[in-house]
């Protein structure tokens, strides 16, 4: 008697659970959604829609969170605006394209014009704050101009977690966004031309995320003859990693940069994580490591070109690089100078990584060159089609350890050992 009690309870509350869960659900997931029209929006491009945009975001942070919806429009932004906590700002785009502004929900932004420094044009202001489906565009930025307009960031986090940009193309930004104190912030599906600085993460204690972000010059063609193209060749730097702990990167790319990315020691600390799939052509550096932790950066199924300027490199490991740096599987190319240079007293490893193109001022410069540290070379291959008398390996008298061993080339391996037998060769074939 008592187990069939048990089993009539057990069947009363399964029928009434599906109703609960759905009331609770559309509380908290829900909440509720505002159109920024019926705050006084115009969307033509010529009314200044900071207000109206501000007041339907301050209503649903008091609300205790919600969606602000954005519908097709130029939405003219002369100020700031603030997005807290639990609130999503949300347009109508699901998958931002190149040369797509003006055709979905764009903000023109235009505030501060000429100031690097101050608000942003979007803050991520609280946790769970989401900008999501919006085109940002920079109508007053001339891509014939000597050098680029600055701008402050367009988009900007300090100190709150699980802020997501999602579906959000970038048009001219001077600097697009900066994630500091962001912890498991989510970046997805960003397409945009940053002008100086692309993606900017610091102070990250917990895991965050960035995905199939793509930094490309289609906001205003490239030919790398005008000046701007070469001032941001000379100066810009696409994603820059500090302190963050296991940070995930997948599927990014950028194209015609100073640096493509840039790991550095901040005041809170360098970096580490797990980065696979990225992608960086037409740079002075494809990979710049100044500085990363033991415990590693873990880089998969990357492509590095460093062509441009007399000191291109494909990879550039700084003297003041302590950390583990780990590439496989990866891909150097595009007459570079060097494919990588390596110094500091860190670890740097190649495995079943392939170069080619390199020494491309004809100076004598081999594809590697290392002095500091420990290197690791192992199951590459040197594919030059050129001058056979190219020099493969530079292992230079601060180099603490090396291992060079199954390595495959066209020509006979070339390797200038300066260490004797700490450097460990073996297994290697060329012809």
């Amino acid at each position: 008697m008592r187990f069939a009690r048990y089993l009539c309870l057990y069947w009363a509350l399964l029928a009434v659970a599906p109703a609960a869960t759905a009331a609770v659900g559309e509380v908290m997931l829900l909440g509720p959604k505002l159109d920024v029209r019926a705050f006084g929006a115009i969307g033509d491009g010529r009314t200044d829609d900071t207000a109206a945009f501000q007041a339907a975001l301050d209503d649903a942070a008091k609300a205790g969170g919600g969606v602000v919806t954005a519908t097709r429009g130029n939405y003219l932004i002369k100020g700031h605006l603030t997005i807290g906590r639990d609130v999503a700002l949300e347009g109508i785009a699901t998958v931002p394209t190149a040369w797509s502004q003006n055709q979905g929900t764009t903000l023109l932004a235009v505030a501060d014009k000429g100031k690097a420094e101050g608000e942003p044009l979007i803050r991520l202001a609280s946790h769970n704050a989401t900008l999501k489906g919006v085109t940002i565009y920079y109508p007053d930025q001339d891509h014939n101009a000597e050098q680029p307009t600055p701008y402050a960031w367009t988009i900007r986090c300090d100190g709150a977690d699980n802020v997501s940009i999602v579906d959000v193309l970038l048009v001219n930004p001077y600097q697009a966004i900066s994630l500091v104190g962001a912890g498991r912030h989510y970046v997805r599906n960003v397409y945009g031309h940053p002008l100086y600085r692309g993606l900017y993460v610091d102070q990250i204690y917990d895991v965050g995320r960035v995905e199939n972000v793509h930094f490309w010059p289609f906001s205003g063609g490239w030919t790398g003859e005008r000046p701007r193209d070469k001032w941001i060749n000379d100066n810009a730097i696409a994603f820059e990693f500090g302190r963050t702990d296991w940070q995930y990167v997948l599927n990014t790319f950028c194209f015609g940069y100073k640096v493509g990315y840039r790991f550095f020691r901040s005041g809170k600390g360098s970096a580490n994580g797990n980065f696979s799939g990225i992608g960086a052509d037409r740079c002075v550096y494809g990979l710049l490591v100044e500085d990363c932790e033991l415990f590693g950066l873990l880089i998969t199924n990357g492509e590095f070109v460093g062509n441009w300027g007399p000191d291109a490199n494909g990879m550039k490991v700084a003297p003041t690089n302590r950390g583990v740096v780990q590439l496989q599987n990866c891909a150097f190319w595009g007459s570079s100078n060097r494919i990588a240079t390596i110094e500091g007293s860190g670890t740097v490893t190649f495995n079943a990584c392939n170069f080619m193109q390199w020494d491309k001022h004809n100076r004598g410069e081999p594809a590697l060159w290392a002095n500091g540290g420990r290197v690791t070379l192992s199951g590459c291959n040197f594919t030059w089609q050129g001058d056979t008398n190219k020099q493969h390996i530079f292992i230079g008298e601060e180099t603490r350890a090396a291992v060079v061993m199954g390595n495959l080339s066209r020509q006979p391996l070339t390797i200038e050992n300066n260490i004797g037998e700490r450097c460990q060769i073996g297994l290697n074939a060329g012809g």
